[in-house]
This record gives C-alpha cells, sequence and structure tokens, in this order.
C-alpha cells in the first residue's frame, strides 16, 4: 500500500521542476497530491502535465461537486515555499486553498517538510527568521540553512534552480524516528 503525500507547491522557480519530485516520489512508494497555488498554476506548472504525471487532479482550489477527494496525508512537502507562504502560514493566514490545508494539517500534527525558496535578502528580514521558528516550533521541518536550502544573492534565482533539495525534501517526509517505550528509552520495534 503506497503512502500518500501532499505535494503544496508555490510560485517560484523550481515549481516548473515539480514533475521531477513527483517521478522521486513515485520511486520512493509515495502516491502524490498536488496542491499548487494560482501563482504557481499560471506562472511555473503545467497543470494537465502534472495531473497525468502523478495520475491524480490537482487541486488550485478547494473541492467542487464532482470532484475526488484527496486522501489523507502520511506527510507533506511543501516544496518551493516561498516568502509570502512561509509568512503567511506562521502567522495563521488562510486566505487560500494551500493555505487552508497547511493549518489544518499542521494542527492535526501530519508530518509537514517545508522547503524555501528566497534570496539571501528575503530570508534576512526578521518576520521571514521568526516565521521560520514559528513553523519550527509547531513541527514544522523547515529545511533551512546550512546543508539544506541556502538562499542565493537577489536575482539569482534561475542559476540556484539545480540545487534545489527536492531529493532531501523526500528523505525528511519519510523519516521516521526511532520509537520510544513508555521510560522514553529508544526501543528497536517500529
Amino acid at each position: 500500500m503506497s503512502r500518500v503525500l501532499h505535494l503544496i507547491v508555490c510560485g517560484a522557480g523550481p515549481a516548473g521542476q515539480v514533475t521531477d519530485m513527483v517521478e522521486l516520489a513515485r520511486q520512493d512508494g509515495w502516491d502524490t497530491y498536488c496542491i499548487v497555488t494560482e501563482a504557481a498554476a499560471e506562472h511555473f506548472v503545467d497543470l494537465d502535465e502534472l495531473g497525468k504525471i502523478s495520475g491524480h487532479q490537482v487541486r488550485t482550489t478547494y473541492r467542487a461537486v464532482g470532484d475526488d477527494p484527496v486522501p489523507p496525508a502520511d506527510a507533506v512537502i511543501v516544496a518551493p515555499a516561498t516568502y509570502n507562504t512561509i509568512n503567511k502560514w506562521a502567522a495563521g493566514v488562510a486566505d487560500n486553498y494551500a493555505l487552508t490545508q497547511l493549518a489544518e494539517l499542521t494542527g492535526a500534527g501530519v508530518r509537514i517538510v517545508a522547503v524555501p525558496f528566497v534570496n539571501q535578502a528575503l530570508a534576512a528580514n526578521a518576520v521571514f527568521l521568526r516565521s521560520v521558528e514559528s513553523l519550527r516550533a509547531s513541527g514544522v521541518r523547515v529545511l533551512f540553512g546550512p546543508g539544506e536550502f541556502e538562499p542565493h544573492p537577489p536575482r539569482t534565482g534561475g542559476s540556484a534552480l539545480d540545487a534545489f533539495p527536492w531529493k532531501l525534501a523526500l528523505q525528511a517526509a519519510s523519516y521516521r524516528p526511532p520509537a520510544r517505550n513508555v521510560s522514553g528509552a529508544v526501543s528497536d520495534e517500529q
């Protein structure tokens, strides 16, 4: 039985490579359901192609009558996560379908991995840094910092696309912490 992955795609350069992520997820045993923000759909993602590759309808908004429901997620990857999405999500703003799903899934304790795609100037903004820490405090695994996603200089995002850590995001989504017994000791049973 496949694990269900919700892949939330925001409007930034790596979104144009999201089909590569869906293929990686399939190879790792995930059944991927994609939620694409309006900006990503308008500027970066071919929704028909993504639907064919994932095997599922791509969502950009709430379910309409006749649409198949999206099954519950075993894990969520938000990639690329924009400056706007990170800040709104951390502040509890749910003014579009993707943010509403993130608010609900965060509150439900589902494993969520977020990979920002921001430049160095945006990443240095105190609001963004507080938002990252707030999401981490809520249990979100934010891949931001040395060895994870490292911001690029302003106006050089195109040259940073090939280094976007899709595989690292998938590894983080698949990670299962060791089981602990009632005493808190790590157990071999998982």
